[in-house]
Order: C-alpha cells, then sequence, then structure tokens
C-alpha cells in the first residue's frame, strides 16, 4: 500500500511510504525535498526491512537543535500508513 505523508519540521516536504501491511515490510521509500543523499540513504537501508524495526531505529531522532528528522518523520510516516 503506497501513502504519502505530508512532513513538518524538516527540508524534505513528503514522504511516500510504499508497505506491504500483510507482512509489515517496508517496500519502498521517496522523499520529497531534503538532502539528497543523506535521504536516498536513508530510503535505501530501511528497504526489505520490517515497518516496526524501522520505526523502532528511527523515531525520535533529531535533527540539530529541531525536535524532528526526517528519519522520525519517516517513522510517523510508517505508524500512519499501518494505521490506515
Amino acid at each position: 500500500m503506497q501513502t504519502t505523508f505530508k512532513t513538518f519540521g524538516t527540508c524534505a516536504q513528503f514522504i511516500v511510504v510504499d508497505v506491504d501491511k500483510e507482512n509489515g515490510i517496508v517496500n519502498n521509500v521517496e522523499f520529497m525535498g531534503g538532502c539528497q543523499g543523506n535521504t536516498q540513504g536513508i530510503a535505501s537501508l530501511v528497504k526489505g526491512m520490517k515497518v516496526d524495526d524501522v520505526i523502532a531505529r528511527c523515531e525520535g531522532i533529531r535533527c540539530g537543535m529541531k525536535p524532528t528528522s526526517c528519519p522520525d518523520q519517516l517513522a510517523r510516516a510508517l505508524r500512519q500508513a499501518m494505521e490506515q
């Protein structure tokens, strides 16, 4: 299932996540905006991982003094995708 998540507090404006809800696996992630190298790296690293593992590893990560980050926003996007 593919979902588009509107981010807040980060350079990336949207995250498109494709998850296999039945098996809880991340099929694909695409960030719109943000630091291209970092967001491509994150997307590549989480592909094929269990959604719960990605959330556990990324949730709560901050970017400098900001209260959130692209990985934290990804965790939120995945949580939302699994709830839909």
